[in-house]
């Protein structure tokens, strides 16, 4: 494997996988560059060291070839102000106009290539695709997290044509490091928190889970499944009823492996979905009929915070509770809190998963755990697998 530190970009021209798929209002100004601004290290260490750089990317979902709301040539303004110099442009990312402006690219210039998923053939993973875009550069860099779970030709297919040059960036290397802390090195005790809706989206994350850590924790409304199979009375509450079986043998699996599984003793009740709705606590497994639990309940929250303050390696994946409804939210909060003050004692602290990821941003708390993870499905499915096709080409 290359070291992007330390090889030597004086000279050549770098092609760089972004992820700059980033939200606009409705005059095409981009509203979040936190993207832009993460990829900012790895192009500026190109540009440094006397190297050029080709930057390609998607944008959105586009249908039917070419449209200018998806184009990439809106987030230019962004991009030049970021990088403080300006931003050539191709309107086509394999076009003659793509191989002309590539081709005379001199260090420190940086070029911008069209959305690559104007053309059908980048999410196909087409071969032929994937060369064309690799004669524009000497070296490939693949720096989009994001997108590593795909095989698509910009991620995936475009390393074999770069078989002595290709490499991590800074931001996946940054990645990979704290996943890999969680995944096949964790300091013990080792505390995995689960929320979310649903036990089907996270059962090979469990099962790999139940190999490594010792405490799983589990909220948000999947608890209910688990309740429920355990003989639990949970009211209106959302439950995966053919997932019953699965509960239990996940339960009695963690017993197995010595694997202390936490479902919440309290919840907070409401009689109707909204942030309006009469509410109170009662005991997890007694949640009266016509009612659904919406959150964890204070007692939950006293004995799951203190195995977060125990632990020396902690992954969150999944809000506790409906977050986004005040009412809601303060199970949600008082994990992050814990998961901030477990981090300040020295643990590792991993937040991954969009849900989880917006709640630590929302409170404040996102320089104050380890690590923030960019790649919503990206990290689950390298939780799953503990690889992905956009990793496996480059360390191949």
């Amino acid at each position: 494997m290359i070291s992007f530190e330390s090889y030597n970009f004086a000279g050549k021209r770098a092609i760089i996988r972004v992820d700059f798929n980033v939200p606009f209002d409705e005059n095409m100004k981009v509203t979040d560059d936190t993207r832009i601004m993460g990829a900012l290290p790895t192009i500026k260490k190109v540009l440094s060291d006397g190297g050029s750089v080709i930057l390609m990317s998607h944008l959105g979902r586009p249908k039917q070839g070419p449209e200018d709301k998806f184009s990439l040539r809106h987030i230019i303004p962004t991009l030049e102000s970021s990088l403080g110099k300006p931003v050539k442009f191709a309107g086509d990312c394999i076009g003659s106009d793509a191989v002309q402006l590539s081709s005379s690219l001199k260090k420190g210039e940086v070029l911008l290539l069209e959305n690559l998923r104007f053309y059908k053939e980048e999410e196909a993973g087409n071969e032929g695709f994937a060369q064309k875009l690799s004669t524009l550069a000497d070296v490939y860099v693949n720096d989009a997290f994001g997108t590593a779970h795909r095989a698509h030709a910009s991620t995936t297919i475009i390393a074999k044509f770069f078989p002595h040059n290709k490499m991590f960036g800074l931001l996946v290397e940054s990645e990979l490091a704290g996943l890999d802390k969680v995944l096949h090195n964790p300091q013990k005790p080792y505390t995995a928190v689960l929320g979310g809706a649903k036990v089907s989206t996270k059962i090979t994350i469990i099962e790999n889970l139940l190999d490594r850590v010792d405490n799983l924790i589990i909220g948000g409304a999947m608890m209910f499944t688990f309740i429920k199979a355990n003989g639990g009375k949970i009211g209106a509450s959302m439950v995966e009823d053919d997932k019953l079986d699965m509960a239990l043998a996940i339960l009695a699996k963690a017993k197995a492996k010595g694997v202390k599984i936490l479902l919440p003793v309290d919840v907070v009740i409401a009689d109707s979905f909204s942030n309006d709705a009469k509410t109170r606590i009662v005991k997890s497994n007694e949640i009266p009929d016509g009612w659904l639990g919406l959150d964890i309940g204070t007692e939950t929250i006293s004995a799951f915070s203190a195995i977060i303050d125990g632990s020396k390696t902690i992954l969150w994946n999944g809000p506790m509770g409906v977050f986004e409804m005040s009412n809601f939210a303060l199970g949600t909060k008082e994990v992050a809190k814990a998961m901030a003050k477990a981090t300040a004692k020295g643990a590792f602290s991993l937040v991954g998963g969009g849900d989880s990821v917006a709640a630590i941003n929302q409170l404040g708390l996102a320089n104050e755990v380890s690590y923030v993870s960019t790649g919503g499905g990206a990290l689950l499915e390298y939780l799953e697998n503990g690889d992905l096709p956009g990793i496996k080409a480059v360390r191949e």
